[in-house]
C-alpha cells in the first residue's frame, strides 16, 4: 500500500491532474473499435480526497510476448518516476470501455484486487464514443463495501448473496471526479477551440440520430440473452432441488415403513444411513455471474435514456426554432 491508512476517512471526491488528456492519447495511439486500453494510475490520498496526478499505460503485447512480466513493468515505471521525482504512488487504474460494455468478472476482480491492497483506489472508465460527440465521458468507480466482503469470502451462492443483500444496483459506487488542468493545458484548449471549424461547432445540433442508439439497443439485446441463459440455468437448478427432495422425502417414508414392519415381526431396524451420500444436493449455479449481467443491462439502459433524452431536446428546440421563423 502507498502510504494508504486504512483508517482514512470515505473518499468524497476524485481530483484529477494532467491524466484525462494522457488516457484519451492512449485510447487514439492503440485502441481500435472494441480493443479496451488500461494503464495505471498515480497519485496520492489527501483527507477525504483522492488526487490522481499521473498514469502511464500498460503496453499491449501478443502471444509472442509470453516472458513479459506485467507486475515487473508497473515496478521498473514507478522506481523510474520517483528517480525523477513525479509522485509515483499507486492509487487505481483506468480502462477505456465500447459502448459502456465495462461490467464484467475481469473488471470485478481486477478492481477487487487492487481495492484489497489499496483501500483508497478508483478504477477509471472512459467512454471513447460518447467522448467522440462532443461530451468527455469518463467516471469513477469503487467496489461497495459489501461487495468487497462477498469478495473476500468468495460465496456468491444465491444464499450468501441474499444474506449480504447485494444486488446489481448497489455492487458499484460512483465516485464524483474533478478535473484540474494546469495553466497551460487550458491555453492549449483555448488555441484548440479556436481552431476549430464552424462545421465542427455546429456538429452538436445535428438532428440525425447516429448508430450510437443501435448499437446499445443491440448490446442490450445480446446481454438480455445472456440473463436468460442464466435464468434458465437457475430453474433447471430449483427443478433438480425440488425433485431430489421428493425422492429423498419418498426414501425416508419407505424406510420408516419398512423399520415399522420388521419392528412387528421382532427383526432389528435397519441400519442408520448416511443420507446426504445418497442424495447429494446439485451445486448452486453461481450468481455473480448474473448480477453483473444485470448491472451491465443497467448501464445500457441508463446509456440509451441519456441519449434519448438529448435527441428529443434537440427535436424540441428545431421545433420552436421553426415555428419562431
Amino acid at each position: 500500500s502507498p502510504g494508504c491508512g486504512r483508517n482514512r476517512p470515505a473518499l468524497n471526491n476524485c481530483q484529477i491532474f494532467r491524466v484525462v488528456l494522457k488516457i484519451i492519447k492512449h485510447y487514439q495511439e492503440e485502441g481500435q473499435g472494441s480493443e479496451v486500453v488500461q494503464g495505471v494510475l498515480l497519485g496520492l490520498v489527501v483527507d477525504d480526497r483522492l488526487e490522481i496526478t499521473n498514469c502511464f499505460p500498460f503496453p499491449q503485447h501478443t502471444e509472442d510476448d509470453a516472458d513479459f512480466d506485467e507486475v515487473q513493468y508497473q515496478m521498473e515505471m514507478m522506481r523510474s518516476l520517483r528517480h525523477v521525482n513525479i509522485d509515483h504512488l499507486h492509487v487505481g487504474w483506468y480502462q477505456s470501455t465500447y459502448y459502456g460494455s465495462f461490467v464484467s468478472r475481469a473488471l470485478l476482480d481486477s478492481q477487487f484486487s487492487y481495492q484489497h491492497a489499496i483501500e483508497e483506489s478508483v478504477v477509471l472508465i472512459y467512454d471513447p464514443i460518447k467522448t467522440g460527440q462532443g461530451s468527455l465521458s469518463l467516471k469513477a468507480y469503487r467496489l461497495t463495501p459489501k461487495l468487497m466482503e462477498i469478495c473476500k469470502e468468495k460465496d456468491f451462492t444465491p444464499e450468501g448473496l441474499k444474506k449480504a443483500s447485494v444486488g446489481f444496483e448497489n455492487m458499484f459506487e460512483e465516485v464524483p471526479i474533478v478535473i484540474k488542468n494546469s495553466h497551460l493545458i487550458n491555453v492549449l484548449l483555448w488555441e484548440l477551440e479556436d481552431k476549430s471549424t464552424v462545421a465542427d461547432k455546429h456538429e452538436l445540433l445535428n438532428l440525425s440520430s447516429s448508430n450510437h442508439l443501435e448499437k446499445s439497443l443491440q448490446l442490450l439485446m445480446d446481454r438480455v440473452d445472456d440473463l436468460n441463459q442464466e435464468i434458465v440455468k437457475y430453474n433447471t437448478y430449483s427443478r433438480n432441488l425440488s425433485k431430489q427432495q421428493q425422492q429423498k422425502h419418498q426414501y425416508l417414508q419407505r424406510r420408516q415403513q419398512e423399520n415399522a414392519q420388521r419392528q412387528s415381526r421382532g427383526e432389528p431396524p435397519l441400519p442408520e444411513e448416511d443420507i446426504t451420500k445418497l442424495f447429494k444436493p446439485p451445486q448452486p449455479p453461481p450468481r455473480m455471474d448474473t448480477l453483473l449481467i444485470a448491472g451491465q443491462i443497467n448501464n445500457y439502459c441508463q446509456n440509451v435514456k441519456e441519449f434519448t433524452s438529448q435527441n428529443l431536446g434537440k427535436l424540441f428546440m428545431a421545433e420552436a426554432l421553426q415555428g419562431h421563423n
